[in-house]
């Protein structure tokens, strides 16, 4: 089984301490690839910066499919040009932040959401309100640590992590926690562990990891979205973008 993960980024620099997490997390006998665009934004941040990812997914997506992938991951919280790809394919196209929700409202009655920026709070309540969670949802927190700077000090943004994830639980009544960025990936057993010190014993969502075996599991089902629901779309013109 060949699992394609699409990291809706311009790499420049190094490669992101996470992509080691997403390789890590294959299941026996499944691999793992990981793909960067080739253009759009350095991280994404806001909704105009999902818009200027959306394009290259599409095209990593269906190149993905060309290659032999089973299933695609797009690695964003925001779940950019998720359903924009499953409509040029048939293999499993999955979001992050729909896959985490809904497992999370499966886990417990009510989830929170813990994000980099204080901004990604909007898109996460209307991304919980789109996925038909918004009663299961019961906050979401920031630590306003930027993506592009998660893995320059991973001990202080777990630390944030814990105490934004513990007032979650204490004061917002979350019985589930999620990792509201891709790039926290590896960070969950620790900050589980910290909470669980605190007498909070709640699972903690890593959510690119997760969505990676979930992924897996569809593939192994033979299971994959709705071409009713996502048709082909129809062939025309379009200006300005590759075929």
């Amino acid at each position: 089984m060949k699992l394609r993960v699409i990291a809706p980024i311009v790499l420049s620099g190094t490669t992101p301490d996470s992509v080691e997490e997403y390789l890590r997390a294959a299941p026996p006998s499944c691999q793992v690839e990981v793909t960067f665009l080739d253009r759009g934004p350095a991280s994404i941040e806001s909704e105009y910066e999902e818009s200027l990812a959306v394009p290259d997914i599409v095209a990593k997506t269906r190149e993905a499919a060309a290659d032999g992938a089973d299933a695609v991951i797009i690695s964003c919280m925001l779940d950019p040009g998720v359903k924009a790809a499953r409509e040029h394919v048939s293999i499993p196209v999955l979001g992050p932040a729909q896959v985490s929700m809904h497992l999370a409202a499966t886990l417990g009655p009510t989830f929170s959401i813990v994000t980099v920026l204080d901004r990604l709070i909007p898109p996460l309540l209307e991304r919980a309100r789109l996925y038909g969670l918004s009663d299961h949802l019961a906050s979401v927190r920031a630590v306003e640590i930027p993506v592009l700077e998660l893995w320059s000090n991973r001990e202080q943004v777990v630390e944030a992590l814990v105490t934004q994830a513990a007032q979650a639980v204490s004061k917002d009544g979350a019985y589930v926690i999620i990792l509201g960025c891709t790039g926290m990936a590896g960070m969950a057993r620790a900050i589980g562990k910290a909470l669980r010190r605190q007498g909070y014993d709640v699972p903690v969502i890593d959510p690119t990891v997760t969505t990676i075996k979930v992924a897996a599991a569809l593939v192994g089902a033979g299971l994959s979205h709705s071409k009713r629901a996502y048709p082909t779309p129809p062939e025309k013109p379009v200006f300005g973008y590759p075929p």
